[in-house]
């Protein structure tokens, strides 16, 4: 493969990978048999639009409902309502949606099914704060979550107990229904009760675990937020609740087979491919500095793999903010990553959010090629302080690398991929 055809295989990785999660491939085949009732479809998440236009696409029978979804990522649906909402800082939009979802399952009977529709990015959809609280104390807490540092795990948990849908309360809130929850996975480990935060599952954490959370990260909270949390005034709902006796989840898609697709599509092209994990957290900049340490042990001893060799990875990082840049978790990761390398040659990366959305940014992620930081020098750009400056976007949007997909419409969080090829 020359060197000039690398950033298009790399891009027809991540392509796949995202392919592989779309809701209209991996959704159908897990509709249920129709209830003797009503079916209530809801939802929310960066792909419950799709997700909702799968169901009406294969759906016999008669239904209703309404799910919530980012500004951009909605899909046209006859019988089921797309609404908009913003997305990672909720606003009044998601409100109004997460108050009407309510409404919906309220008054059903054992006969009726609810089939809830979750993905990442629900968190902030479905938003209803606990009482006591209002939409001010969530956005500021949402926003010191974001750049904390925490794992998303660890932001989860907090989110789950100021929140009056979140942490199975919308499956008690379902009760006596039945409620199938079908969910696509941004979470490493595919945990259900982190995926949106576990709206339709029992929540094992308690208010003192969020706190804990809080106070390790030092998160500068509202003083309603701490209140609650200290007092215990919003616990979600247990495991062993009865009314979460009718819930079933299924999870319809995850970072591990969409990595598993991009490895079928390398495979093919002769490339040996090897998958180092489909849940790696930590801060990017770490796991940039890991990872091409790895590549460049393969480059230079033939260890662990010998070139040529992809290696693919998934997971969430993290980033700590410290600067003014334009942020997001994948770039921050490549710049890195990028810096660790030194322009070694023989080594290309690409990494990208598969919901098309890295951080705040309408950018899915970028590239790098072993003149990566060549170029950015003949244009006056310092890679280790745009690093400093948590400025990814910036660096790559000026190399012209960066990766535009426009909303996907799902999402199984992040896709890395390292291309250690021999050097003569």
């Amino acid at each position: 493969m020359s060197p000039q055809a690398i950033p298009s295989f790399l891009r027809n990785l991540f392509d796949a990978a995202v392919a592989s999660a779309q809701p209209s491939s991996c959704l159908p085949r897990h509709l249920p048999q129709p209830p003797q009732g009503r079916l209530i479809v809801v939802g929310a998440g960066k792909a419950s639009a799709a997700m909702a236009q799968a169901v009406e696409t294969h759906w016999p029978g008669q239904l209703e409902g309404l799910v919530v979804t980012r500004y951009g990522h909605g899909a046209r649906c006859r019988r089921i309502e797309i609404v908009e909402a913003a997305h990672p800082v909720p606003d009044a939009s998601g409100i109004a949606a997460t108050e009407r979802i309510c409404r919906l399952v309220a008054d059903l009977t054992a006969d009726d099914l609810v089939l809830c529709l979750i993905s990442g990015g629900g968190s902030s959809l479905l938003t209803l704060p606990a009482p006591g609280l209002a939409l001010a104390d969530k956005q500021a807490l949402n926003r010191a979550l974001l750049a904390s540092g925490a794992s998303i795990s660890e932001m989860n948990c907090v989110r789950r107990h100021v929140s009056a849908i979140k942490g199975g309360r919308l499956a008690a809130l379902c009760h006596p229904a039945r409620v199938l929850t079908l969910t696509i996975s941004d979470v490493p480990g595919d945990d259900p009760v982190n995926i949106a935060s576990g709206p339709t599952v029992g929540d094992p954490t308690t208010c003192a675990d969020a706190l804990a959370i809080v106070d390790r990260y030092g998160i500068p909270v509202p003083a309603a937020v701490r209140h609650l949390l200290a007092h215990g005034l919003a616990e979600s709902i247990k495991p062993d609740d009865p009314r979460l006796a009718g819930s079933e989840i299924r999870i319809i898609a995850t970072p591990q087979l969409a990595l598993e697709a991009a490895a079928g599509v390398a495979r093919a092209a002769g490339i040996a491919t090897h998958i180092l994990g489909d849940s790696i957290e930590g801060e990017a900049r770490d796991v940039g500095k890991t990872l091409a340490a790895i590549a460049l042990q393969v480059a230079r001893r033939g260890q662990p793999f010998q070139p040529p060799c992809l290696l693919l990875s998934g997971g969430e990082t993290t980033v700590t903010v410290r600067g003014q840049g334009r942020g997001g978790r994948n770039v921050e990761f490549l710049l890195a990553l990028a810096v660790a390398l030194d322009g070694a040659p023989g080594i290309y990366a690409l990494a990208g959010d598969t919901d098309g959305v890295d951080g705040q940014e309408e950018t899915a992620g970028a590239i790098v090629t072993p003149d990566t930081l060549a170029r950015a020098w003949q244009l006056g750009i310092d890679a280790r302080e745009r690093l400093a400056d948590n400025d990814g976007h910036g660096f790559f949007a000026a190399l012209g690398d960066s990766i535009l997909t426009g909303p996907t419409r799902t999402n199984v969080n992040d896709f890395r991929a390292i291309l250690v090829t021999p050097v003569a």
